[in-house]
């Protein structure tokens, strides 16, 4: 896969050597919610995932890229489309970054518009979802900022902190 460039960030494909930064944001409790994650996961099992990371998209039915700092190359998150159904031509996209330092940096906002013209022009898929809490106002002003519509809500989807919490679903079908 070609590396997608960005003006401050590039997304590559996820490398061995990843296994130490993917094996700290899947267990860290406090992105859970957002990965409708429940128990942690061993290094075993993120390196066996790794093996496997070279599966194109349409044999894995998902993409997970590294999202990367231009001038140090240190990866500062991660973006996925999952669901991938090349038939229907849509897939799910989900962003995560993992330190709350780089967050607000746009770095999650130049990853996702790269995400999108490469599932729109490379992929030629017809349309993009997302799942994203209703607390989550980073996540719904990102969406909503590249015109993501909310096309519902999920009530009382997700149960974390002992309480249940609404998730939206947002579409963006290509133009």
């Amino acid at each position: 896969m070609v590396t997608l460039q960005g003006q401050n960030i590039y997304l590559r494909a996820l490398e061995p050597e990843d296994l130490e930064f993917i094996y700290a944001i899947e267990n860290d409790e406090n992105i859970w919610e957002v990965s409708n994650t429940i128990t942690p996961y061993s290094k075993f099992l993120i390196r066996q995932y790794l093996e496997n990371a070279h599966q194109d998209i349409y044999e894995a039915k998902q993409l997970r890229l590294a999202i990367c700092k231009k001038e140090s190359s240190e990866a500062v998150g991660l973006i996925d489309l999952f669901d991938f159904d090349a038939k229907n031509k849509r897939a799910g996209v989900g962003i995560i970054i993992q330190n709350e330092t780089d967050r607000n940096s746009g770095f999650g906002k130049e990853a996702l518009r790269l995400m999108i013209d490469f599932s729109f022009l490379q992929l030629q898929l017809h349309q993009l979802y997302a799942n994203i809490g209703t607390d989550n106002k980073a996540s719904l002003s990102l969406f909503t900022t590249f015109g993501f519509e909310k096309i519902g809500v999920k009530k009382d989807w997700n149960f974390t902190n002992n309480a249940f919490h609404d998730e939206a679903v947002f579409q963006l079908i290509k133009k």
